[in-house]
């Protein structure tokens, strides 16, 4: 099984997870396996329709590449419902508890490298192939 860790990088518009928060169910309910205190500091930052905010995938270290998401996760601070998926399964959970370890950080960097190494090999689609979508979670 590969796990690359991809979102222990960058940031999200309010948009991408604000379901979490105000919508989760359908009946304007919070999603219950977030952090209510980290659900209150998004809610400060992110009101209901904001498409132009942004917020850290990692709070207070979003411009750095190391563990934290996973400790994170493993808080219920993470901030998208993929996050908090990790949780759910035997195998990917114990893959995260394994990363919130002291010395985890060298086992997540060669993870890593070995996940980027097996996407390099995935085609790449040209000319007609395929299409670059203009929002990343659904097909044009």
């Amino acid at each position: 099984m590969d796990h690359e860790g991809g979102h222990a990088i960058g940031r999200s518009h309010c948009d991408a997870f604000s379901n979490r928060l105000y919508n989760f169910t359908g009946k304007g309910d919070m999603d219950p396996s977030l952090d209510p205190s980290y659900a209150a500091q998004l809610k400060k930052k992110c009101k209901p329709g904001d498409m132009t905010t942004v917020q850290d995938m990692v709070p207070g270290s979003a411009t750095t590449f190391d563990i934290n998401y996973f400790k994170l996760v493993v808080e219920k601070k993470g901030l998208f419902q993929s996050d908090d998926a990790l949780l759910r399964n035997k195998e990917t959970r114990d893959y995260v508890y394994s990363h919130v370890k002291v010395d985890a950080e060298s086992s997540f960097f060669a993870d890593f490298g070995v996940s980027m190494v097996r996407m390099g090999r995935v085609g790449v689609l040209t000319g007609k192939q395929g299409e670059i979508r203009k929002q990343c979670w659904k097909i044009n």
